[in-house]
């Protein structure tokens, strides 16, 4: 198998305590991805063996106003600590903290060339902490026309540019081409575009956000052009089971067990 996939289990056999979903998915060959880890018993976690590849990378914060940068370095740096539990995972990050309802704590339409300066210079910092305690942190790209409106530095190009800019192997793109569908589209020449600098591609259909096959994207296509281009770190099932999640999970390694 080309590449390592993951599953998120907040979104499949959901009628199961998280521990059980990450049990089910380990024993299915799958590695687990989980959202909020201050909600969880990560002992229970990591007692089911599985291996983590994702879990949010901060509590709160954001990466321009410079007290939400302070609480954002803060709160990362407890993210670390929790992920040594489950085998240092990626942190995952936004480009501002999201409610319960994944909406942008701090809306920010139209974003200013300093607004822009001072996100790299909190992504560096980031990116510090990540190399200090060996742990990659990944910002992950969102739509804003479905799902997170108002959230800033949301588009996969605008993600792209902070990586590059920031350039360290301790920061690397969550490329979520769910999102990307809805807000860029070209999937295939954006993941060509993005491969050096991603540490983890997340995969959905549109429109619904269901497992790969119930919806427009043709993800064959995509995971064949992942595969000629050499890409064989983690593809991550972000989706909720269109039905039986059994059967999504199955669709999901049909596609993408090239």
């Amino acid at each position: 198998m080309t590449f390592t996939l993951a599953v998120c289990a907040e979104m499949v056999f959901r009628d199961r305590p998280i521990a059980d979903r990450a049990t089910e998915l380990h024993e299915r060959g799958f590695a687990v991805e989980i959202w909020d880890w201050t909600t969880k018993d990560l002992d229970a976690l990591a007692a089911t063996g599985a291996r983590f590849t994702s879990m949010t990378g901060y509590v709160r914060g954001e990466l321009v106003d410079r007290d939400g940068a302070e609480e954002l370095l803060r709160t990362a740096a407890e993210s670390v600590g929790a992920s040594r539990r489950l085998g240092r995972p990626n942190l995952n990050l936004h480009g501002t903290g999201l409610d319960p309802n994944g909406l942008p704590v701090r809306p920010a339409e139209d974003l200013t060339g300093p607004d822009w300066v001072a996100a790299v210079d909190t992504l560096r910092r980031i990116a510090d902490l990540g190399a200090e305690h060996d742990v990659v942190f990944t910002l992950e790209n969102l739509n804003t026309a479905v799902d997170h409106p108002g959230t800033p530095f949301a588009r996969a190009a605008d993600t792209l540019a902070l990586v590059q800019a920031v350039d360290s192997p301790y920061l690397r793109l969550n490329l979520d081409l769910y999102h990307a569908q809805i807000g860029e589209g070209n999937l295939v020449e954006l993941t060509r575009r993005c491969l050096p600098w991603v540490g983890e591609i997340q995969v959905a259909d549109v429109p619904g956000r269901c497992e790969p096959g119930t919806g427009e994207i043709h993800y064959p296509a995509v995971a064949r052009a992942l595969a000629a281009s050499g890409y064989s770190g983690v593809v991550g099932m972000e989706a909720w089971a269109s039905g039986d999640p059994d059967l999504a999970v199955r669709r999901f390694r049909e596609v993408f067990g090239v």
